[in-house]
């Protein structure tokens, strides 16, 4: 018997400004100590950033950044660690999308807070602007992972 209990996917509202579905799950994950409006704003000036960099005769708005910026760091296959037979193997698997997409977040929020001494919406506004550009922290961490995966494709048999 349910308990009125609704998926996190039917919850999540669109943020405000652009009514992105994606941006508002990215603001959440920004989110430190519930405060959702302090996160709001870096993103939102992060955006502002990110449209002050984009050349003039440029078609992408700066959503669009964000939105290339995440599909250029979402990585295909990922290691996971199997034991078999009392040995561990890191086998290279395929990443669900969901997971891609969190994986993506994690990356970029992880580059923008490791980099000190700016506001943390300069800091993200740079990371998702490098992203964009296929470059910067967060594709360096993707481009490991592939890396990681491709050196371990002989364990690829061992995933089920």
């Amino acid at each position: 018997m349910g308990r009125g209990f609704t998926a996190a996917e039917e919850q999540l509202k669109p943020d405000p400004l652009y009514g992105d579905k994606t941006l508002a799950r990215f603001i959440n994950c920004i989110m430190k100590d519930g405060k959702k409006t302090r996160a709001q704003r870096v993103v939102y000036m992060a955006l502002e950033e990110i449209k002050k960099r984009l050349p003039e005769d440029s078609e992408d708005t700066e959503i669009d950044v964000f939105r290339k910026a995440i599909e250029n760091v979402r990585p295909n296959v990922e290691v996971r660690s199997k034991r078999v037979g009392g040995a561990n193997y890191q086998v290279p698997m395929q990443v669900k999308p969901k997971r891609k997409q969190s994986l993506a977040f994690r990356w970029i929020i992880n580059a923008a807070r490791s980099e000190k001494g700016k506001p943390m919406h300069l800091r993200l506004g740079r990371e998702l602007m490098d992203a964009y550009h296929g470059e910067g922290r967060a594709l360096n961490t993707r481009d490991q992972t592939h890396r990681m995966a491709e050196a371990n494709k002989a364990f690829a048999h061992f995933a089920w």
